[in-house]
């Protein structure tokens, strides 16, 4: 989709500090507004000056109101929410306000202890018929969250609410909530049930495992569907790294948990003076949106000092978000008993790590070949057999596959790495065929290819054909494997040169005898501002749809170095057209088996099986152990 560019009008920033008020003189930020009545109606996160506080010197939260007639110069500044509860003893902060039922509700994340913990960081609300007065308060969320904002009409004859929970405790997660009366909003058993079943209430707005999402503002309606502004922040866990971002979604009107399209990149980032230098530098962090005439207006905190507005012309906004290829973003889902491989001490062939395996369904089985390494460095593969695809047993004891060639034995120390590596496999008439990375610790990586009958596999009588190299030995080349059919009447495969790329490449045989090396004929790149911006490779062999060849590969990004899977769509008779190539990654590290091994935040896939529309994807874990993921086929072609 074309980017959506917003306007920053010249009287920004529209709400400051008064060094006069005590109270909002230090930063006067992250405001929330209504408009009615002709009036602008603001509320926002005022801190004070340093205070000694409850025997703690702090900076103190309270919630400010201002108001408006042109929406630019705000006045009759006044506290509006201030800590009377044990709960929000030590602050007030970030107000979101909707008026609903002729109440105005103000959801704020109130603060219970000094310094802040996640367990002291939570949801409350306050209640006002005319924002003058508080009529009453209540703590919403038993756990920690921020952020959460009540849509301003009933959906279904329910009230809803969008809030991020485990902000504090990332990674959070943006969710739904509905309630079939006020007093659910501030139930404490409809929390505690509602948070044992977080995962059915998502609203996914998939980033990187490295980033943060959190609610913004009050969602907005307009004919097409709820526009919710949120926040997006990259390198979450590199506090000196952090890029603010403000990004977008269109949720349908009666099922606000359902994506009709979204920004795929941030609306914007910091950019004016106001936005780079504050109290916390490069933040701009939306609370607020609304619609006037024909503009749609943001409104955010700048580097948590002031606060603004951004505008964008409402109908191309409306079509650009709805413009958006990927409505949905699908991840896939991790067996719950992964690693589904460790390594085996009792074995020293597969002593120090079990990963990467290629995959290839049989005679009614499931079959993994997987890369096994020793203590020695040394890399063999292994055999393992499935009828349900997560329960596996070795084929057999010792390994099916061991270097045998010249280009794969040792020729490094005792330690050195050395051996074959990230098997492929694809079947190809009555034959098996196998390319995996051949390397002898000195030459440069390379493919090699042998191959096996059918029936010999499914036997598991390991008479593979003498491996022969297809790449050019003074050149790194991996990850590579063959399509299952033929297309123009040539073989087709991929493999990466010695470049960041996936190659291509046409062949007439297999046999290589009359084709050289492996060239590269075209090739599909890295994406500079993308997760994939360093470095791209296949995972396993593309698998054939009715709108294309699916191609899930693994990216790295340039930022963190993490390994993450994504997938392509190739045009059936012509790969070189590229049809969908994912926004966002379908898998990456998230729990220790991924995060935390021989190489840190990796998951890495050498193959996958399709079986009854389900695709089974199995992955190496920071290059340690094996695990597996599944995801129905038709949801990642549901883009074309």
């Amino acid at each position: 989709m074309a980017k959506i560019t917003v306007t920053r009008p010249d009287s920004n920033p529209i709400l400051a500090p008064n060094p006069n008020i005590l109270w909002e003189a230090a930063a006067s930020f992250n405001p929330s507004v209504i408009f009615e009545n002709n009036t602008y109606k603001m509320l926002y996160r005022a801190l004070s000056v340093p205070l000694n506080y409850h025997g703690q010197k702090l900076n103190l939260s309270t919630v400010g109101y201002a108001e408006s007639q042109d929406g630019v110069v705000y006045s009759g500044k006044r506290q509006l929410v201030v800590p009377t509860e044990k709960y929000e003893a030590f602050g007030c902060e970030d107000p979101r306000l909707t008026k609903i039922d002729n109440d105005y509700f103000i959801f704020y994340t109130a603060i219970s202890a000094w310094p802040p913990t996640a367990e002291s960081i939570k949801v409350a609300v306050a209640l006002s018929p005319d924002l003058e007065n508080i009529s009453e308060k209540h703590l919403v969320t038993p756990f920690n969250a921020k952020a959460m904002v009540l849509f301003p009409e009933k959906i279904n004859g329910q009230y809803v609410a969008i809030l991020t929970v485990n902000t504090d405790r990332p990674p959070s997660k943006v969710a739904v909530a509905y309630f079939d009366k006020k007093s659910d909003i501030w139930s404490e058993a409809y929390w505690k049930k509602w948070y044992t079943e977080i995962d059915q209430h998502l609203l996914y707005l998939p980033r990187l495992n490295t980033d943060q999402v959190e609610v913004g503002a009050v969602p907005v309606k307009t004919v097409d569907g709820w526009v919710l502004i949120y926040s997006h922040i990259q390198n979450y866990y590199q506090e000196a790294e952090r890029i603010f971002g403000v990004e977008a979604v269109l949720l349908d009107l009666k099922q606000p948990e359902k994506i009709l399209g979204r920004s795929t990149n941030a609306i914007f980032q910091p950019e004016a003076g106001f936005e780079l230098a504050g109290m916390i530098k490069n933040v701009v962090f939306p609370t607020g949106a609304l619609i006037r005439d024909d503009d749609f207006q943001i409104f955010y905190g700048a580097a948590d000092t002031v606060g603004a507005v951004a505008t964008v012309k409402l109908n191309l906004f409306l079509s650009l978000l709805k413009q958006s290829t990927y409505k949905e973003a699908y991840k896939f889902h991790k067996y719950s008993q992964n690693p589904i491989f460790e390594p085996s001490p009792d074995k020293p062939w597969q002593a120090q790590a079990v990963f990467n395996a290629g995959a290839i369904y049989e005679g009614g089985k499931f079959y993994v070949m997987y890369r096994a390494m020793s203590w020695d460095n040394t890399s063999v593969i292994g055999c393992a057999v499935s009828d349900d695809g997560y329960h596996f047993h070795d084929a057999t004891n010792l390994p099916v596959y061991v270097p045998r060639a010249d280009f794969e034995l040792k020729k490094q120390p005792p330690s050195g790495f050395s051996g074959c590596e990230d098997p492929r496999l694809t079947r190809f008439g009555d034959r098996i065929y196998m390319f995996y990375t051949a390397y002898d610790g000195i030459a440069p990586p390379q493919v090699a290819l042998t191959s096996i009958s059918v029936a010999d596999f499914v036997a598991q009588n390991w008479q593979w054909e003498m491996p022969k190299l297809i790449s050019d030995p003074l050149i790194d080349n991996k990850n590579a494997c063959l399509f299952p059919e033929k297309i123009n009447d040539k073989f087709v495969i991929l493999h990466r040169t010695a470049g960041e790329d996936i190659a291509l490449d046409f062949v007439a045989n297999l046999d290589f005898a009359d084709n050289g090396w492996l060239e590269k004929e075209a090739a599909l790149m890295p994406r500079p501002e993308s997760w994939d911006s360093a470095k791209i490779g296949i995972a396993g062999p593309p698998i054939k749809t009715e709108h294309g060849w699916l191609l899930i590969y693994h990216g790295v990004s340039k930022l963190d170095r993490n390994y993450r899977l994504g997938y392509m769509i190739l045009d059936l008779a012509d790969p070189f057209n590229v049809l969908f190539r994912s926004p966002f990654p379908i898998l990456e590290p998230e729990f220790d088996y991924e995060k935390i091994g021989i190489v840190n935040n990796v998951v890495f896939s050498c193959g996958a099986v399709e079986k009854d529309g389900l695709i089974f994807l199995y992955y190496g874990g920071a290059d340690k152990v094996m695990a597996v993921a599944t995801l129905e086929v038709s949801k990642l072609i549901s883009v074309i």
